[in-house]
């Protein structure tokens, strides 16, 4: 049995992304590829919105704070996975899982409450335009991220603690490629009856309240376009919340498949599961920066114009002139 006194000598195993070794280097340069793009991606958007004056307004400061947790969230799990395909090795410290559930649980749920904060942005710029600028200032921006950063880390360690209350067998395989509440609750060896429990209300409330914010915001944002008379104006407004939507139906539909919906312990279900954690651990910030710039003239704007070396680092005088 293994608690917090071992720390130090006891180690889970992975079981990864395959069992198959015919598949590990084709999946070692796939999730390379996959991690190399989310990152300069997600990069590029932070730096283009950072230095054109143009994008230093509450819609594009939440984007390039979800671009920044997006780059973290993947570092969390995506890192150890290639190298433990690389060195053909499945362990991980008792130490080392714990941390990376603090970090994934903080990330992942940052990544939550930052599509609820967006939702609210554009249900403010669309509802009320007229009072946008004055309800959605710096000083309140920046008081709703800090909000947002200070939930998360409570809630990610409430859920640390409660795991490393449990006990664990030694040599346990845990049926993910990353240390996760789900597959380390199904290996313990003591009871997990609280965790359980806690994963269900708090874990529940911590995605389905902002799933439910997000919901109604979407049902007054379409309710104001469609009274919205001219049919260019009705375009403009679904154009400015459609990347958003399509991001949140990506993310929240693997979450929910991930989290709140059960799963047995079958080989396949382990394979299901890999596969939404896949989904909404790599793809969702892998495809962000395209489907953010590819529906915007203004961020592919200024990403051409950083592509062509014609940036300015003017951050500061935008943050500046929106206080």
């Amino acid at each position: 049995m293994a608690r917090g006194n071992q720390t130090n000598t006891f180690e889970f195993l992975l079981w990864g992304l395959s069992e198959k070794p015919q598949q590990q280097h084709i999946l070692f340069l796939i999730f390379l590829w996959m991690y190399l793009v989310t990152v300069a991606g997600n990069l590029l958007i932070v730096l283009a919105i950072s230095t054109d004056v143009r994008l230093h307004t509450p819609m594009y400061f939440f984007l390039a704070s979800l671009s920044c947790v997006d780059i973290l969230f993947t570092s969390t799990t995506v890192p150890k996975a290639l190298v433990n395909i690389h060195t053909q090795s499945r362990t991980i410290s008792y130490a080392g899982c714990l941390v990376q559930l603090y970090f994934f649980l903080t990330f992942g749920d940052m990544d939550i409450f930052l599509l609820a904060t967006m939702a609210y942005d554009r249900f403010v710029a669309i509802c009320h335009p007229l009072h946008y600028r004055m309800i959605m200032s710096f000083q309140r921006c920046s008081l709703l991220v800090t909000a947002c950063w200070t939930l998360t880390n409570l809630v990610a360690m409430t859920h640390t603690f409660l795991i490393f209350r449990l006990s664990f067998c030694s040599k346990k395989l845990i049926p993910d490629f990353f240390c996760d509440l789900g597959p380390l609750m199904k290996i313990a060896c003591s009871e997990t009856r609280i965790n359980e429990l806690v994963l269900l209300f708090l874990g529940g409330a911590v995605i389905l309240i902002p799933f439910l914010l997000i919901l109604v915001s979407y049902i007054r944002i379409v309710s104001a376009i469609l009274r919205v008379p001219s049919a260019q104006g009705r375009r403009k407004a679904f154009s400015t919340c459609g990347s958003h939507l399509s991001v949140v139906t990506l993310f929240f539909g693997t979450v929910i498949r991930a989290y709140l919906c059960p799963s047995s312990p079958s080989s396949n279900s382990v394979v299901e599961d890999t596969a939404a954690a896949v989904m909404y651990t790599v793809v969702t910030p892998l495809l962000n920066p395209f489907i953010y710039s590819l529906r915007n003239k203004d961020m592919k704007g200024a990403l051409v114009r950083i592509l062509k070396g014609k940036v300015s680092f003017s951050w500061a005088q935008g943050l500046l002139q929106r206080k």
